[in-house]
């Protein structure tokens, strides 16, 4: 256990500028049990400036250590008091005080300033992009390098930060193992062909392209053609195969030309793979992650939680603590389908036996008619990849999704097939040779195993109620565009 200590307050201000250790947070300020009397130091940006005709201005200062800003009060006496009155919105201040009880609406201290050191000023308030006016999730994300000062983006980008890390907390204290998988791989480990290509050859490729002859990938840097990954699931699978328990996280890429609020072209993924498991296991698996995932986001992000629910989502709070609190209700493929075909419900993409969920009907099925979490298991082996395990009907494989309300598919996992002669029947016959080593693992002590992926933007979507993804992620690579 990990026990936190205090930064510690300031016996000698004059100091301020040769120890940083002096200074405390806006959270430290207003949440630990400083003693009122006791000098504080605090560095951050002005969310405001009022200043009144009886000599003070107030400062409400915040540096993203939380939701709430604190207040300094500044008087005439300081030297630099006119500056201070001219100092704007977005302004950096470092200020230098006693912190003192008040009987504020909001908070019950402040910072009597003794010091107020204008560190980087705004050029043009004017032009200022993030003012105190409410502006549109698209102005903010043109932008992307400002909207973290916004409160929205502030509470986004803490909780983002809370998440990764009970993401490794849980894997930790479950037992299993990081393993970093390769970014730059020759495999499409999805088999659609949406992939980013990684060469060296830029100007050998326009030179074949333009004669349409066939580039010879043996002058490339890494001598075969490679892409950015799509997924490390077939390079776990060799660790799970060794480990027991092991799972990455870490960025993946696809080259999806889609515009919708659901996809990103970057995003970071999250897969465990876990040997001698089933479907059954692997579903357990993500039904206790995200459960535990979402609770301990429920416990250590209540402010920037409330805050959400306040201007974003309503039932946000709700939401989250029902997918604690209820088990998540499992259905066949074949059951969802006949749910769909049953509900009379007009459908922008018909519904059928062999053709995937869309997320109209995955939404449907967890908002409509669950209205919880969900998972779907058993899909038809024709609509998904070759690495699934094949089921005893010959016409479905052992995959799952689970889906939740606002987003569809959160999860997206199987039993991988472990019998060789089955997978090969499955695999293409240039895939049986570029995969090589994963066929190996069939070979050489085979054993059931199973895993899943997840989007961190897509958890991080749903746990903030946000409805696009671009505002899942600091700097979001759609197409055509990949500024900042």
């Amino acid at each position: 256990m990990f026990s936190f200590v205090p930064r510690p307050t300031m016996s000698d201000p004059s100091q301020i500028d040769q120890d940083s250790s002096t200074y405390q947070t806006v959270n430290d300020l207003l949440n630990l049990s400083i003693p009122f009397g006791d000098d504080v130091a605090v560095r951050g940006w002005l969310r405001s400036r009022r200043s009144s005709k009886g000599g003070f201005s107030f400062l409400q200062v915040y540096d993203g250590s939380c939701l709430q800003t604190i207040q300094a009060i500044a008087d005439d006496k300081l030297e630099n008091y006119d500056a201070i009155t001219q100092a704007s919105t977005g302004c950096s201040v470092e200020i230098l005080g006693r912190l003192v009880a008040t009987d504020g609406r909001d908070q019950d201290r402040e910072i009597q300033a003794t010091r107020v050191k204008i560190l980087g000023s705004v050029d043009d308030p004017e032009s200022y992009p993030i003012s105190k006016k409410q502006h549109t999730y698209e102005f903010l994300r043109s932008v992307a390098h400002l909207r973290p000062r916004t409160n929205t983006f502030g509470a986004i980008a803490r909780i983002r930060h809370k998440l990764t890390f009970a993401v490794h907390d849980y894997f930790n204290r479950e037992n299993f193992y990081w393993v970093n998988t390769p970014i730059i791989t020759a495999s499409d480990c999805e088999g659609a062909g949406e992939l980013f290509r990684v060469s060296t050859l830029d100007r050998l490729h326009q030179a074949n392209e333009a004669q349409e002859a066939k580039l010879d990938y043996e002058a490339d840097f890494f001598g075969t053609e490679t892409f950015l990954t799509v997924s490390g699931q077939l390079n776990l699978e060799s660790y799970a195969c060794a480990l027991g328990k092991v799972y990455s996280f870490g960025p993946t890429f696809r080259a999806e030309n889609s515009n919708t609020s659901r996809h990103l072209a970057e995003f970071w993924m999250i897969e465990p793979e876990v040997a001698f498991a089933t479907l059954k296991d692997n579903a357990a698996l993500a039904e206790d992650f995200l459960r535990h995932i979402i609770g301990y986001m429920l416990e250590t992000c209540g402010d920037d939680l409330t805050f959400l629910a306040d201007r974003v989502a309503p039932n946000l709070l709700d939401k989250l603590q029902g997918v604690v609190n209820t088990p998540f209700v499992h259905m066949t493929y074949s059951e969802a389908v006949k749910l769909l075909e049953d509900s009379d419900q007009a459908f922008e993409f018909p519904v059928k036996w062999g053709a995937d969920l869309q997320s109209e009907h995955e939404r449907f099925i967890s908002e409509q008619v669950i209205k919880g979490p969900v998972v779907v298991t058993d899909y038809p082996r024709e609509i998904k990849a070759f690495y699934m395990r094949l089921n005893d009907d010959q016409r479905t494989v052992a995959a799952m999704d689970v889906l939740v309300p606002g987003v569809g598919e959160i999860i997206g996992g199987s039993q991988r097939e472990e019998r060789l002669d089955i997978l090969d029947q499955r695999m293409h016959s240039t895939l049986k040779d570029e995969l090589w080593w994963y066929r190996d693992l069939r070979r050489y002590g085979t054993v059931p195993h199973a895993g899943f992926g997840l989007g961190l933007e897509r958890l991080v979507l749903y746990i903030t109620g946000m409805e696009n993804i671009r505002d899942a992620i600091p700097f979001p690579r759609v197409p055509n565009n990949a500024d900042f």
